[in-house]
């Protein structure tokens, strides 16, 4: 017997071992799903400017910008948000606080907090949901990851992971997602939303990344209707700060005390 090759072989199933090992970890969806949270999202408490934009067959119809207030709650590592209407004029210092599965609306001038849905929209395709910051981990569940190459909003082929994402959370505000994660960077690309009868409410790109808090995030979605493509809404985000945000902000009963910056 040719004792020489015994560490070659050795090595060789090592090598084997190593190389499975590596996709089992990559095939795990679930972590996929929790780095691109992290692309998205500070693990520290931030404030930061949305500004919403409105077309219809490519005019714009309609705008708002909101300034939010994020901080993840200790217990269940999902965000809680205050959000201040900045513009237009007639929204101004309204306010939307969502604050562990209740979201409310408060309008000074009654200084009256209504409740509200998620799935209610807040501007063209944007709802209450997709404006507030979510950590899509804490409420799907990924149930698949298949490579798959897709046109991200610039039209340039990524080569991603797909993601299927069933609801795990009663408050969540949709039922399905297939999501397109970026392999190498777990840069979110793309993103379809489904109805529990599995209609297609929309389609998201997230697009201009910039290094934003120490890494690269998406500045900008663009929403566009399932029905009705030449229905588009654009999210652009600025102004993303670490910052402090008080508890009390975070209360339905503090709202009508609030005061803006």
């Amino acid at each position: 017997m040719n004792y020489l090759k015994k560490p070659v072989i050795f090595l060789a199933m090592a090598g084997l071992l190593l190389v499975a090992q590596a996709a089992h970890a990559a095939q795990n969806p679930q972590e996929i799903l929790a780095a691109s949270d992290v692309v998205r999202n500070p693990d520290y408490p931030f404030g930061l400017t949305n500004t919403l934009i409105e077309y219809r067959a490519g005019k714009q119809t309609d705008t708002s910008t909101l300034s939010i207030y994020s901080k993840a709650d200790p217990n269940s590592g999902q965000f809680r948000s205050l959000i201040r209407y900045i513009a237009p004029a007639r929204d101004a210092n309204k306010l939307i606080l969502f604050s562990g599965k209740d979201l409310w609306f408060y309008d000074p001038s009654s200084k009256a907090s209504i409740r509200m849905s998620p799935q209610q929209r807040l501007l063209g395709q944007a709802s209450n949901g997709d404006v507030v910051t979510v950590n899509l981990a804490k409420d799907y569940q990924a149930v698949s990851a298949v490579e798959e190459d897709t046109q991200d909003g610039d039209r340039q082929t990524k080569h991603c992971n797909k993601l299927s994402m069933n609801v795990s959370s009663p408050d969540a505000t949709y039922h399905h997602i297939d999501m397109w994660i970026e392999s190498g960077n777990n840069h979110p690309v793309k993103a379809k939303f489904y109805t529990e009868s599995g209609k297609l409410l929309k389609t998201a790109y997230y697009r201009r990344y910039e290094k934003q808090l120490g890494i690269d995030r998406p500045t900008e979605t663009v929403i566009i209707d399932g029905l009705d493509p030449t229905w588009v809404t654009v999210m652009r985000y600025s102004n993303l700060v670490k910052r402090d945000v008080p508890d009390q902000w975070l209360q339905r009963d503090y709202l009508p005390r609030f005061k803006p910056e």
